[in-house]
């Protein structure tokens, strides 16, 4: 039990001009963690003190980042399969109120307008057609292209919101919608871009766009309103880059590569918007991912 007289006669030292007193009161109040924030947050109405009430917000920053951090940890070591969820952690890093179930009504409803779309005899292609439009066509999805590099896109709650967003957070969306619904249709972590590819879970050998080594038929642009193409065109791309062909660039990455390529596009974003303190911040979250890696 968190004692009120306590947290509320530290937080009335807020004001000290003792750097010392302060930062070992501030310290304090971060080691009390989210149950503190209330307090806070009442306190900061409350005062009238342009100083008082920045070191405040400070504070609860400090506080629900170091939750996001703890909580993005927890997910990489117990439920990373759960992409949803790991979207959700990152988007708390700038939206710490975030109402979850209010994004995850959202997602499921454009899952529900997809299956009402599919049935049994469709091809591989014709999930795609599916998907596509219900995603770009009724639902209205795009990609940003005239605000690219913002951190809005790769926030999954302002993605649905705004239908706006960057090739990773649109194949995000589309790729757990299509696995949700048992479509086998996953990320492809290829430099410069993101895209997906539909892997062959029927035993299908003949494909124009066919991939054997990996079994996939085809990849997809989702930024590109769900465009296919093959292989040839990723050799094509990667060519242009003046980058060496990789396995990891024609295959599926995993939910974990995901997140990790999620919050570099954010670090990239906030120091391109002047901003080195959040990019710091968000470098410290994908440390978060590496826990897995170090030993124990």
């Amino acid at each position: 039990m968190i004692d009120s007289n306590t947290i509320n006669a530290m937080i009335r030292l807020l004001d000290d001009t003792d750097q010392d007193v302060f930062r070992h009161i501030s310290d304090n109040l971060v080691q009390l963690g989210k149950d503190a924030v209330p307090f806070l947050e009442d306190a900061w109405s409350k005062s009238f003190d342009p100083i008082v009430q920045t070191r405040i917000e400070n504070i609860v920053h400090k506080i629900q980042f170091g939750t996001v951090k703890e909580l993005l940890t927890q997910w990489v070591l117990s439920s990373p399969n759960d992409l949803l969820t790991g979207c959700l952690i990152v988007a708390r890093y700038q939206y710490p109120d975030l109402e979850e179930e209010k994004v995850r009504t959202i997602i499921n409803k454009i899952k529900k307008d997809v299956w009402l779309e599919l049935h049994e005899q469709m091809e591989p292609e014709e999930h795609v057609l599916v998907l596509n439009k219900v995603l770009f066509e009724i639902h209205g999805f795009n990609g940003n292209t005239a605000n690219f590099h913002a951190p809005q896109n790769s926030f999954i709650n302002t993605v649905l919101e705004s239908k706006k967003g960057n090739p990773l957070l649109l194949c995000i969306i589309y790729a757990w919608i299509a696995q949700q619904l048992d479509l086998p249709i996953y990320g492809v972590n290829l430099p410069e871009h993101f895209v997906l590819a539909y892997q062959d879970n029927k035993g299908i050998t003949h494909h124009k766009y066919t991939y054997p080594e990996a079994g996939i038929l085809f990849y997809i642009n989702a930024f590109s309103r769900g465009t296919l193409f093959g292989r040839q065109d990723i050799d094509q791309f990667l060519k242009k880059l003046d980058i060496a062909p990789n396995h990891v660039f024609y295959e599926p990455c995993s939910n974990v590569d995901m997140v990790r390529r999620m919050l570099r596009n954010l670090a990239f974003s906030f120091d391109k918007l002047g901003q080195p303190e959040k990019s710091a911040e968000i470098e410290e979250m994908i440390e978060c991912l590496e826990v897995r890696e170090r030993p124990s």
